[in-house]
């Protein structure tokens, strides 16, 4: 196993990509925390890790309040006394208007859920565990909408470029102690979301939703979306030495959809 003995932290760890991290890191070894605001996922996340034999701690959270994110890294150190692995992958998908119809509120949320979050997180594990070891590996999940803009998508990609710059400001700034930051961007992945901006694409397009479906899909190489599990082994690679000579670096996992 790659991960043998390590400790993760996977934020938006209860469903869909995140919770298909959480289980990949657990059947590599890894002991797990997963956060998230709700509660009900967590948990079944959690006792699904547990059944693999490693050990799991949930936590709600909502990443977007920062005593709630600190109160979360206390307690996992509390618990395991340290965190090998930070995966950022908590976010929302945000609204699905034009930017003339844009309500701040809705903005100033995605935003704070989708890259402040990101930042506390890793600011309090890299300030009380990451940086006095001297060792410890990043990886902030992005999305292709973080390498192009999409219509009506103005603040779920911003956020998504914005992780990309912060990754790469991250790993120039911690390199030095022996800690790497990478990224993951993924394509169309099969699940909630995706359904759930498709049927926007949808309504905004006047077309139907398995037109929306067709047309997504028609973009890719592979012609078909990419699997949660198939993020979840890019983020083992990352988390583990045989990529130990990658830093600073956004992947793309897309089928095909974006090529650089």
């Amino acid at each position: 196993m790659q991960l043998e003995g390590k400790v993760a932290v996977v934020t938006g760890g209860g469903k869909g990509i995140g919770k298909a991290i959480a289980l990949t890191l657990a059947g590599e070894g890894a002991d797990v925390v997963i956060a998230a605001r709700t509660e009900a996922d967590l948990k079944k996340t959690a006792a699904e890790i547990e059944k693999t034999g490693r050990k799991c701690l949930a936590i709600a959270t909502d990443q977007a309040v920062d005593e709630q994110v600190r109160r979360m890294v206390e307690r996992t150190l509390e618990r395991f006394g340290r965190v090998d692995v930070l995966v950022n992958n908590a976010g929302i998908g945000g609204p699905a208007v034009s930017v003339a119809d844009m309500e701040l509120e809705a903005w100033n949320q995605t935003l704070a859920i989708n890259l402040t979050g990101a930042m506390l997180c890793t600011k309090y594990i890299l300030k009380n565990d990451m940086i006095p070891r001297k060792s410890g590996n990043i990886i902030n999940i992005s999305s292709v909408a973080g390498r192009m803009g999409e219509p009506y998508r103005s603040p779920y990609s911003a956020s998504k470029w914005g992780l990309i710059g912060f990754t790469q400001s991250l790993a120039m700034e911690v390199g030095k102690y022996g800690i790497r930051v990478n990224c993951i961007a993924p394509g169309p992945v099969e699940g909630e979301r995706i359904e759930w901006a498709l049927r926007q694409v949808s309504k905004n397009q006047g077309i139907t939703y398995e037109q929306a479906v067709e047309g997504e899909v028609a973009r890719t190489a592979l012609g078909r979306m990419v699997k949660p599990e198939e993020v979840a082994a890019l983020a083992v690679f990352l988390a583990s030495e045989k990529s130990a000579g990658i830093t600073g670096q956004t992947i793309n996992c897309s089928a095909g959809l974006m090529m650089d």
